[in-house]
């Protein structure tokens, strides 16, 4: 079994890769913004760009890939709901105080440090994700492809984490698996209410 688990990232990086492309490609498509937070896709751009920092610092050579893949596919999603006026500025300071603690968290206390940070890094990450489709009456522009991505991601990184005792590796994926599952629920009941003339 452990042999197995060793793996675990390359099918991290089989989900990850290619995450946001269902999501972009439904803005693109519809021009649905509602549910989708700008907060979110630009906090997860940052944050993937701390952890490739970890990833490389740790040695963890497989996540790399992934890791960049999220960094510019995040940010590519945060720039076109800028372009659809999704933008917050308010948020965008909060962003910014956000990468200087990584920062700072890196330069002072190395890759430990950095590591506590990202610790709770998706909990910051993923809580406008869930707050913005959760306050939406219908939130009819969330792509459930993107969180199916997630889900399978984290619960590789999880597995991962428990086999190499990396509990920051565990926090993020156990993190990453709550938010995915209620994400999904919100979608799944966004797509069933609106038929049934119900409010979600």
């Amino acid at each position: 079994m452990a042999g197995v688990l060793d793996y675990a990232p390359f099918a991290a990086a089989a989900f990850a890769i290619p995450e946001f492309l269902p999501q972009l490609q439904k803005l693109r498509r519809t021009n649905d913004t509602n549910g989708v937070s700008w907060t979110w896709a630009a906090l997860t751009s940052v944050n993937n760009a701390a952890w490739l920092a970890y990833f490389t610092l740790s040695h963890y050579w497989t996540a790399l890939v992934p890791s960049t893949s999220a960094t510019v596919l995040a940010g590519t999603l945060a720039a076109m709901l800028s372009s659809r006026r999704q933008a917050d500025c308010r948020c965008g300071v909060l962003i910014a105080a956000w990468a200087a603690l990584l920062l700072c968290a890196y330069i002072m206390l190395g890759r430990a440090g950095l590591g506590a940070a990202l610790t709770v890094a998706f909990i910051v990450q993923a809580t406008p994700s869930v707050w913005t489709a959760y306050t939406a009456k219908y939130p009819t522009g969330i792509a459930t492809g993107t969180w199916t991505l997630v889900l399978g991601e984290l619960s590789c990184w999880t597995a991962y984490g428990i086999h190499k005792s990396d509990q920051r590796l565990v926090a993020l994926g156990i993190t990453g698996i709550t938010a995915s599952l209620l994400m999904l629920y919100r979608a799944r009941r966004s797509q069933l209410a609106p038929a049934r003339g119900q409010v979600v």
